[in-house]
């Protein structure tokens, strides 16, 4: 995963299919904080595993999964 370095607050998630997922909000050991003020989050902070991430171009992580399936695979905050 060479790409970790380059993951920092503010960059877009989009899907596979390029669909917006999230927002990052933060890296939380092999999590990707997603925010919870992005209008895809719900008002919920949304965790991502970091394998599902297939690169860094920019200021855009793509996902090796659609956005529809991310969102289905991501966990929400346990406040």
């Amino acid at each position: 995963m060479m790409f970790v370095d380059q993951i920092r607050e503010g960059l877009e998630v989009v899907g596979s299919d390029r669909g917006h997922v999230g927002t990052v909000d933060a890296l939380t050991g092999q999590l990707l904080k997603l925010r919870k003020s992005d209008p895809a989050a719900g008002g919920t902070h949304h965790y991502l595993d970091l394998a599902l991430v297939s690169g860094i171009d920019g200021e855009t992580i793509t996902l090796l999964v659609p956005a529809a399936e991310a969102k289905e695979r991501w966990s929400e905050e346990s406040e």
